[in-house]
């Protein structure tokens, strides 16, 4: 008498949960990398319930041609630092650096002069019309 098993069970791997778990990995990494970005730039942003002015060291105008203007006086960018770092040493202490830009002007100019003022440790802030005015 010959009596065999007519079905034979292949051992299986279920794999129905593994979708689950790479599609909440693939998550995970989108948003962590979203936040971490090392080439910020630390700004102060003026925070007051009322208007409060706060003192200026060095005021730096720049318009949408790329002019330069500081404290009123036109300057070419390449003598900004020079120029900024002896106000900025009379008092280190309070030192800030407002910056005032037309909205037409690029990121990249705003963004040098910032990166001029963490150069010389002060802090920078972005001077807008408090109406708002476009």
């Amino acid at each position: 008498m010959n009596i065999k098993k007519r079905y034979k069970s292949q051992p299986e791997l279920h794999a129905g949960a593994l979708n689950d778990i790479l599609f909440i990995l693939l998550f995970f990494f989108l948003i962590v990398s979203t936040l971490a970005n090392p080439n910020v730039i630390p700004l102060t942003v003026p925070k007051s319930k009322g208007e409060t002015k706060t003192r200026q060291s060095v005021i730096v105008n720049i318009k949408p041609t790329g002019e330069y203007f500081l404290n009123g006086k036109q300057m070419p960018y390449d003598q900004l630092k020079a120029a900024i770092e002896p106000i900025i040493l009379k008092d280190t202490a309070n030192a800030m650096i407002g910056i005032n830009a037309d909205k037409n002007v690029p990121v990249d100019n705003v963004v040098a002069v910032m990166r001029i003022a963490l150069e010389l440790n002060a802090k920078s802030a972005i001077l807008v019309d408090p109406k708002g005015a476009q």
